[in-house]
């Protein structure tokens, strides 16, 4: 395992001599538009094998994205080998059908300290709940990025991570502005505490979440990816287009049905994505 390499597949060349907040961030944002959000090993009949060495083939070799367990264990290796002080950490996740949090931690993110300040640094949420760079582990804070406003708030030693949403243009609706507004405009994202874990305490998720029928990933198959302006999301045959702030506090979404043939098309345009396996979406 090679960290030009890793490079290499994010398209980063700049300087890496100094562990501070600005390669991080630089690094950070390559990697989000490089390396897409995916599940789809669990729809092309692939076993998703939770070790280094095979999140490192798959992602970096074979050109592919992965779920948060793999994109960020990749991150959390390359910013280890760069000399960042960083630990990994466990979140759960909101559930808006349940309006809960997960009971178990089914959610992997990175810890950072630079200077004293310690940053929460996630590649592996996708969608639009994805932060474009690292956010100052703060609590209270509002900390404003494209995507929109995103905030940690803390209590007695838990967490909560939160973005403030935006209003949606869906230019083919009659209705202007699609909005939940009785959901309010905060999207809680997950919950976490500072204990430091191992991706080993990970394993048992890893396999669950591949054979469990009742969770999301199972459900669907699901491809996201940061743009410079916004991100691509395909969710089984729906190819989403987001054009993040197109107007003052709107965001532009564009959203086609596609066919099979568009599909494996769309990964490969859209994602730089060619799968060995046949994806059943």
């Amino acid at each position: 395992m090679n960290i030009q390499e890793y490079f290499a597949r994010i398209s980063y060349n700049e300087s890496h001599k100094d562990t501070d907040l600005q390669t991080l961030t630089l690094i950070f944002q390559h990697h989000i538009q490089a390396i897409p959000f995916e599940n789809l090993s669990m729809h092309c009949g692939e076993t998703i094998e939770l070790d280094l060495q095979s999140t490192y083939n798959k992602i970096v070799r074979k050109k592919r994205g992965g779920w948060c367990l793999e994109s960020n264990h990749l991150l959390f290796w390359a910013l280890q080998e760069l000399g960042y002080d960083i630990c990994i950490l466990g979140g759960n996740s909101y559930e808006p059908a349940k309006k809960a949090y997960t009971a178990e931690i089914n959610h992997i993110l990175l810890k950072v300290v630079i200077k004293g300040n310690s940053y929460i640094v996630d590649v592996g949420f996708g969608g639009a709940y994805q932060a474009w760079q690292p956010l100052m582990l703060i609590s209270g804070k509002d900390q404003p990025q494209i995507p929109g406003i995103f905030r940690f708030m803390e209590d007695n030693g838990t967490w909560y991570f939160e973005k403030v949403k935006r209003k949606h243009y869906i230019p083919e609706q009659s209705v202007p502005f699609t909005d939940t507004p009785e959901l309010g405009n905060i999207r809680k994202i997950y919950t976490f505490t500072l204990k430091p874990r191992h991706i080993n305490d990970f394993q048992e998720l890893n396999a669950y979440l591949q054979v469990s029928q009742d969770n999301i990933l199972q459900k669907k198959s699901i491809c996201s990816l940061q743009t410079t302006e916004g991100l691509y999301a395909l969710v089984g045959w729906t190819f989403t287009e987001i054009k993040y702030n197109y107007m003052e506090d709107v965001d532009l979404v564009q959203i086609t049905t596609l066919t099979d043939e568009e599909v494996e098309k769309t990964l490969k345009d859209k994602f730089n994505i060619v799968l060995e396996n046949k994806l059943v979406p």
